[in-house]
């Protein structure tokens, strides 16, 4: 699939309460992010070029230069100035006066030709004798699309202040609704689940809650422009052969760390009973558990120099028993459990009959699922602080896919232990009664407060980016949920296996009894949120969803 260059461009502004940003709502037609709300943007077009001769400020070398690029960087500028103007009809632009564009300016009528395509930007400028001030536009970040939805971009968003006088307006063909807004406010909202907003929009909207003025961000922008993002295909073993692999591939980051000079030394592969050495100090074993839901199996992290930690030693398979005592020699002082489901604790006894280590962690909840056997000699306290011999781990509680769920951050390495809160490859499964979507969510906004540069899941390969990947289920589960909420409003009073079919429409009915467990953890939080309500089997909606 091609990856087509695009462009956003933030406009702010500054009232008695703050700085605002204009938000778009795509309509709910749209392939790509149906029914979210975004800023302004969309893809670089050919004929960019063809209004560099009308730009003020920073030649096109210079802004490739800050963008990375080895040139086109003032196309991505002009196309999100162009973009800014079809789809919310603010035009940044300066006439023969040296004056921006106000509200009365006649260019402004000319929105519809460009959005049809009739007349180009180097048009309505040669026209109405106009310059595109991009000495004004600050290079904020850079987002790819990763694989999965139908289209991908690669986006850069800029931000500018918005021209005085002009008033924004949706198009009201691929935007349906505008608003000015706090970037604080947006974020409640979508936290709320009031308002669907996707991963780079909630990156931007947290730098830029960090300013109280225009001023101040823009100042900003211009003196920090982001670091370029990983783009190209990186070298690893798989199968004894060298492969290259592309940015999102499920080995990239974990190579990209491991192997920083791209020599090509690091396996594409889980191997089980093979350890790798992820961080310093810091070994993974991954069990010979694989599965539809174990991935390629438990991974077991092994901590220390001398003396070890062992974090979910999986299983009780004796062969991977076997392999713990040989990796650390029988040295291990405390196992940790960062929860109590079967491909995760079981392999605690074995270990402890073995060394007479200390076991660590939360008492298994009823279920069938659960390891009643793990008897904890310690249950750790979110924010305790466990010593090993490569650092301290900090103690996280995060319920949601288990009432006990832990996970644990080795603060000197930046490395986030995440269990099965986290995993990659595929979304967790959150199955009431100990299943807690409200939880779960709640948890993961926890995790964007700690400092993690890589995660460690239970299933799979080092992560990079832990914000981008937090806010992908995040956003995730709020779109199913506004699914599931919207079902229940144009259904109730409706059974639970009749609404998953409607919020479920887009999976195989093959796996709707799975999803209904989901779908029942959706509407178990809009339970608690005061928003459904659940009578004689039927569900309905208590209040607006």
């Amino acid at each position: 699939m091609d990856i087509r260059p695009a462009a956003t461009l933030v406009l702010t502004r500054d009232t008695q309460d703050g700085l605002e940003v204009l938000l778009l709502q795509r309509t709910w037609k749209a392939v790509f992010m149906p029914g979210y709300f975004v800023f302004p943007g969309g893809a670089v077009d050919q004929q960019e070029a063809s209004a560099r001769e009308h730009i003020a400020g920073s030649e096109d070398a210079q802004i490739s230069h800050t963008m990375s690029l080895d040139e086109g960087g003032a196309d991505y500028m002009l196309a999100a100035v162009r973009e800014c103007f079809e789809e919310a009809g603010i035009l940044l632009a300066v006439d023969p006066q040296g004056q921006t564009v106000g509200g009365d300016h006649g260019v402004l009528r000319d929105r519809e030709a460009v959005f049809r395509g009739d007349l180009t930007l180097a048009d309505i400028c040669r026209q109405h004798g106009l310059t595109i001030p991009l000495d004004r536009v600050a290079y904020l970040s850079h987002w790819t699309t990763p694989p999965g939805p139908p289209r991908r971009f690669d986006t850069r968003f800029f931000v500018t202040t918005a021209p005085m006088g002009q008033q924004a307006s949706h198009d009201g063909v691929e935007t349906i609704d505008h608003l000015w807004i706090s970037p604080a406010q947006a974020l409640d909202d979508h936290r709320s689940g009031r308002r669907l907003l996707g991963l780079p929009t909630l990156r931007t909207l947290r730098i830029l809650s960090d300013f109280s003025t225009s001023d101040a961000l823009m100042r900003y922008a211009h003196a920090n422009p982001p670091e370029s993002a990983p783009d190209k295909a990186w070298p690893a073993i798989k199968k004894g052969k060298p492969v290259m692999l592309e940015p999102g591939a499920p080995a990239y980051d974990e190579a990209a760390k491991l192997d920083p000079e791209g020599e090509g030394s690091v396996s594409a592969e889980i191997v089980p009973g093979e350890a790798v050495e992820v961080a310093a100090g810091v070994r993974r074993l991954t069990a010979p558990n694989p599965g539809v839901m174990t991935g390629p199996g438990t991974n077991t992290y092994i901590i220390g120099h001398d003396r070890f930690t062992v974090i979910d030693p999986g299983p009780d398979d004796p062969a991977h028993i076997k392999r713990i005592l040989e990796l650390t020699g029988g040295r291990i002082d405390r196992v940790l459990v960062t929860h109590t489901h079967r491909d995760h604790s079981p392999g605690t006894g074995s270990i402890k009959q073995e060394t007479g280590c200390v076991l660590a962690g939360l008492p298994a909840p009823d279920g069938a699922s659960q390891d009643s056997g793990f008897t904890p000699d310690e249950q750790p306290v979110h924010g305790e602080l466990i010593g090993t011999d490569a650092g301290q781990l900090k103690v996280i509680h995060t319920p949601g896919h288990a009432s006990n769920h832990l996970c644990f951050l080795l603060a000197d390495q930046e490395l986030l232990f995440t269990g099965d809160h986290i995993m990659q490859g595929s979304t967790v499964v959150i199955n009431p009664p100990d299943g807690d979507m409200k939880a779960y969510l709640e948890s993961l906004y926890d995790l964007l407060a700690e400092p993690a540069r890589f995660l460690a899941p239970g299933h799979g390969f080092l992560m990079g980016q832990p914000e981008a990947v937090v806010d992908y289920l995040i956003t995730h589960r709020l779109a199913r949920e506004h699914k599931v909420a919207k079902a229940l409003k144009e259904h109730a009073p409706v059974t639970l296996k009749d609404l998953t079919a409607k919020a479920y429409d887009d999976v195989p009915t093959a796996i709707h009894g799975v999803a209904s467990r989901s779908a029942l953890a959706h509407l178990l939080k809009l339970e608690a949120e005061g928003r459904a309500g659940q009578k004689s089997e039927l569900w309905h909606a208590t209040r607006e969803t």
